[in-house]
């Protein structure tokens, strides 16, 4: 079984040291910033379980670093902890009308720290449980109405995209809990497409701008269908992104490089490439080879030139032609 993890960020040397020291020994695994851009920067590839933060700290302080975590759907549950020296009253009110869930007060005892830190999980753990009973039957209706109108050429890109997604993320050190938030996001990634209309996506011929803006809809509709599902919250960023691209020029809201969620980035490399492998109604399948050499082209344009480099990893190594072969369904070539 996993330990469970939590993030340190406190710009204090020894503070920092002893704290990770003293949860170390509870059987906590830990790891350190020193500010909230630190730490920012940190959770790009690591999600914790919870987080323990200063309030006074260089570059990005405490109530900085808690409104950048909030932001993000895929964060928001995360417990966190404030921990500041001063004590007054202004600053516990401050950080509890920003809706952290406890403000501890330096010096701490350990027995204190320790209580405070299993109380805060024990409690994520409740409300987790607690969302995922009542995100049940509307999770379970999203899908089943989508699932009901799938070909099966879309049963088999989801599992392909999901490995191809999957792949990527492991090449990029992607683990644990941000593989299954990853996992959820390329299974969904299309789920807007059961509004579009059935002759609108098996149009053999080219799109008319009407049926084209109809297609360019679906992220937004997607994202629309999952918002107040709280259990498919980290898929969101996927769901909404995975069309954007690297340039700028792609929608639903025109992001650009780092602005678009690393999942969706990965996703969109994922499914270009499962896109171009798999023949359509419109026009045939091509190449594996044909496909990877049109990702590789196409790296500080459509898509994120890291991501196309863990592809290139992955693809020299057989992870891609493996999911390939392992996934293929009735539409997709053969490696």
């Amino acid at each position: 079984m996993n330990r469970e993890s939590l993030l340190i960020v406190e710009d204090n040397h020894a503070l920092r040291e002893g704290l990770g020291e003293m949860l170390g020994l509870e059987g906590f695994s830990i790891v350190s910033a020193i500010n909230g851009r630190d730490a920012l920067e940190k959770m790009n590839s690591f999600t914790p379980d919870l987080i323990l933060s200063d309030i006074s700290m260089p570059e990005m302080d405490g109530y900085e670093f808690f409104r950048a975590v909030r932001k993000r759907p895929e964060w928001v549950t995360i417990p966190f902890l404030f921990l500041t020296a001063r004590g007054e009253k202004e600053d516990i009110l401050s950080g509890k009308d920003l809706g952290a869930d406890d403000y501890l007060i330096k010096p701490l005892a350990r027995e204190e720290l320790v209580t405070a830190v299993r109380a805060r999980l024990a409690r994520s753990r409740q409300v987790l449980v607690a969302q995922l009973h009542q995100a049940y039957e509307a999770s379970l209706s999203v899908l089943s109405n989508a699932i009901e109108v799938r070909d099966q050429y879309t049963r088999d890109h989801v599992d392909r995209v999901m490995g191809y997604a999957l792949v990527l993320a492991q090449e990029l050190g992607w683990q644990g809990k941000q593989l299954e938030q990853l996992r959820f996001g390329s299974i969904l990634h299309d789920i807007g497409k059961i509004h579009i209309r059935e002759t609108t996506l098996r149009k053999t011929g080219p799109l008319t701008s009407e049926e084209w803006a109809e297609i360019k809809k679906h992220p937004v509709t997607g994202f629309e269908m999952i918002k107040d599902i709280p259990y498919l919250a980290p898929a969101i960023p996927v769901v909404r992104h995975h069309h954007e691209r690297w340039d700028g020029d792609g929608y639903p809201d025109g992001l650009e490089a780092d602005d678009i969620p690393l999942a969706a980035r990965i996703v969109a490399v994922s499914d270009s490439f499962d896109a171009i492998t798999t023949s359509r109604p419109y026009r045939p399948a091509r190449s594996p080879e044909d496909a990877y050499h049109e990702i590789v082209r196409n790296a500080g344009s459509q898509f994120d030139p890291r991501v196309v480099e863990a592809f290139k990893r992955a693809w020299e190594a057989g992870r891609i032609q493996t999911v390939l072969l392992s996934n293929n369904g009735n539409g997709a070539e053969k490696a």
